[in-house]
């Protein structure tokens, strides 16, 4: 019988080899950040700690990027769960939560689950502060997209297919999505850090304007 902290150890190393050289700031290392942030609200919120970690570890593994299509990579999953002993009810509660955290334009239903609040929060703080910005420039890179043009307006509501296919900039997704995810927190854990980390991003936000204007 494979424990579960040799599960754990299989899984970061399987997605280790298939997402470190992703250069659009879905790679190796937002995946432990994510991880290691979804293990601590877990704790505080009295999560299932087994379950978040593992959805954290595989929440981008499902990504339309790396897959023909979202169902192929949700399949991809449940296979290596199949590989690595995990049962049935696990396997099934690891893939609702990665079907449902991502945000997709902003429109999916409420989550159910207290372990998907806390994997969802554990990767949108990742898209905040620091590190959010310079993912989202990375990210936009990876797209073809300018860091930024005064033409191109951010756009107030989208469906899945324009989220993630539409032409925009990298400034735009500050409010197409990141300046939103504050008040789209599901724990108080994640609440109080997000609030930090908003604030960072309006006074980066501040000073960018203020050299794009001089």
């Amino acid at each position: 019988m494979v424990s579960h902290d040799k599960k754990v150890a299989l899984t970061k190393e399987y997605v280790h080899k298939e997402l470190q050289n992703d250069p659009s700031g879905h790679d190796w290392w937002h995946i432990a950040r994510v991880t290691e942030m979804a293990k601590k609200i877990a704790i505080e919120e009295n999560a299932d700690l087994f379950i978040c970690e593992m959805a954290a570890l595989l929440h981008d593994i499902a990504d339309e990027k790396l897959n023909a299509s979202e169902a192929e990579g949700i399949k991809k999953i449940t296979n290596w769960l199949e590989t690595i002993e995990i049962d049935k009810p696990a396997i099934e509660k690891i893939i609702a939560i990665i079907s449902s955290i991502s945000f997709k334009g902003g429109g999916q239903p409420a989550l159910t689950s207290l372990e998907a609040k806390v994997v969802q929060d554990a990767d949108r703080l990742d898209a905040l502060g620091a590190i959010g910005i310079a993912r989202t420039f990375a990210y936009a890179g990876s797209k073809g997209d300018l860091i930024y043009d005064p033409a191109i307006k951010p756009r107030e509501s989208m469906t899945k297919e324009e989220y993630r296919n539409g032409k925009s900039t990298a400034i735009n997704h500050f409010y197409e999505k990141l300046l939103k995810l504050k008040d789209r927190m599901n724990t108080d854990y994640a609440k109080k850090i997000a609030e930090e980390r908003h604030q960072f991003m309006q006074e980066y936000l501040r000073v960018f304007f203020a050299e794009w204007k001089d």
